[in-house]
């Protein structure tokens, strides 16, 4: 079976050097025989997650608000590999591709966590003017932690100014053997990656410091009424 790869591009520009790399990678990844659908987000309607936590991961319509990331929810549901690009703002991802991130959440909520695991593997592909990716990569690295997602790779074209990438450049090349290598990577394991939450998948966004912080309190509370009895 073919392997199906979801591209999430966050760059507002289609012919840009960010659009350089994802086709060089979709070309490489058709090239192997994978399935590649690509969603430029800057030109679709999707609007920020307003943190209700009224979503039902198996739904037709995942998220309560009614956008296009209802066509962006059915793909991911179905893929193996997710693909985040983007140019680098301000040591970040582009807010277009943030947006799409925060959304996903929806897909752990409910009727079971269709997001996390799953033998999903994710790849970064960003570019910049400088070559300031650190901040940007420790983000990446824990995303991938914390969905259990196979961190498959990543390529970083730094130094694009004055001169985007093109499509014969070395990033290029390299961005084209990534892709291509889908095809026997995406079968890795996303559990090698050490989840940070709950072994059972239950959707959190509150770190285990801080629930041992809550759990001790209430301890303390309890201990110190028994004591006033």
């Amino acid at each position: 079976m073919a392997r199906r790869i979801v591209i999430l591009n966050g760059a507002p520009r289609r012919s840009g050097s960010t659009a350089a790399l994802v086709n060089a990678f979709a070309d490489g990844a058709r090239g192997a025989g994978c399935e590649v659908q690509e969603f430029h987000l800057d030109s679709m309607n999707i609007h920020g997650c307003l943190g209700c936590f009224g979503g039902h991961s198996a739904s037709e319509h995942p998220c309560v608000q009614r956008d296009d990331m209802d066509k962006i929810y059915a793909a991911v549901r179905g893929c193996d590999v997710i693909v985040l690009a983007s140019p680098l703002y301000y040591w970040n991802l582009s807010g277009q591709l943030r947006t799409a991130i925060d959304r996903l959440f929806a897909l752990e909520e409910h009727d079971g966590n269709l997001l996390r695991g799953h033998g999903r593997g994710s790849v970064l592909l960003m570019t910049a003017e400088g070559h300031g990716f650190d901040d940007v990569l420790t983000y990446y690295n824990h995303l991938c932690e914390h969905l259990s997602w196979a961190n498959l790779g990543h390529v970083l074209a730094g130094g694009t100014h004055p001169g985007p990438v093109t499509a014969d450049s070395a990033k290029c090349a390299e961005a084209s053997q990534l892709g291509a290598s889908m095809a026997q990577t995406a079968q890795r394991s996303a559990h090698q990656n050490r989840p940070i939450n709950s072994p059972d998948n239950t959707p959190q966004r509150y770190s285990r410091p801080r629930l041992q912080v809550g759990l001790l309190a209430a301890l303390l509370r309890w201990a110190a009424a028994i004591l006033a009895s």
